[in-house]
């Protein structure tokens, strides 16, 4: 039996239907309503799967692995950047772009540095300046886009965490980036 939306109804809808339809009495001069009997639907048979080309026939694609959790530094290195121990490999400076560009130049930047090895990059957001902000404009857009754009897909592979630098080294205005190890090319 269809519903009136075009929705097959259940086996539970059909008996609950039909115990209400028997405790219900007709108005005068019409006859009690009786469910249809349910049609009996062939089995649905799955179809063959057919291959995109390229791809080999008896297995799915594997899933896109998941990009790996971002980590916080670690107290050792936290405590090493702030005694001066430890320092960054790297810096880039995005005062005066724009996000666009800030973007692309962030993105270049982080390739580079992994390829080279870096381990701790140092990535200048700048603060903001004070009351430079116009009608429509927001102070310090970098340092709230940054930490967004490190978070994404495609620099997730390159990133292992982020977080605020010391003060010597920027403070609120700066990131310490942690960047993964490249990986190998295989044999």
């Amino acid at each position: 039996m269809r519903s009136r939306r075009g929705r097959t109804l259940s086996e539970a809808d059909l008996a609950l239907w039909r115990q209400v339809a028997r405790s219900v009495t007709p108005l005068p001069g019409r006859a009690p309503i009786e469910p249809e009997p349910m049609p009996v639907a062939p089995p649905i048979m799955p179809e063959e799967p057919q291959p995109a080309p390229g791809v080999a026939l008896g297995r799915p694609p594997a899933p896109k692995p998941a990009p790996p959790p971002l980590a916080p530094l670690e107290n050792r290195l936290r405590t090493q950047l702030r005694r001066g121990q430890q320092g960054v490999e790297a810096v880039i400076d995005l005062h005066g772009m724009r996000q666009d560009e800030a973007h692309l130049a962030l993105r270049a930047f982080l390739r580079r540095e992994q390829g080279r090895g870096t381990r701790l990059a140092l990535v200048v957001t700048g603060k903001g300046a004070a009351g430079t902000a116009l009608f429509g404009d927001e102070r310090g857009v970098l340092r709230r886009v940054v930490p967004h754009w490190l978070r994404l897909p495609d620099l997730r592979p390159l990133v292992v965490g982020f977080e605020e630098a010391q003060q010597r080294h920027g403070g609120s205005g700066a990131l310490y980036v942690r960047l993964r190890r490249a990986r190998e090319a295989g044999p």
